[in-house]
């Protein structure tokens, strides 16, 4: 399914992430949806397709990977759940 239609996605990120890619994304003359957006463009893109006209990704996106690896049966729900429940006792 192909479709121009916006779609609202909801993201859980570290603040610091958050607050550092508003500052990029402000730096670039862009915005942080842009910014995700031709990121998941690049990393779906098909291989030998004709180059886009987005940039190359940063060296700062590259540095929101975060590089750690989940347990399959990792319930993010539950973790937030946790996480609130203490926040607000």
């Amino acid at each position: 399914m192909n479709s121009a239609t916006p779609t609202k996605l909801t993201l859980v990120l570290e603040n610091y992430i958050v607050q550092s890619a508003k500052e990029y994304a402000r730096a670039q003359g862009t915005s942080i949806s842009k910014l995700v957006e031709n990121y998941f463009y690049a990393l779906t893109k098909k291989r030998g397709a004709q180059k886009s006209s987005i940039r190359e990704i940063t060296p700062f996106v590259a540095k929101l990977k975060a590089g750690i690896t989940l347990p399959a049966d990792f319930d993010y729900r539950e973790d937030i759940a946790e996480y609130l429940e203490e926040k607000y006792k």
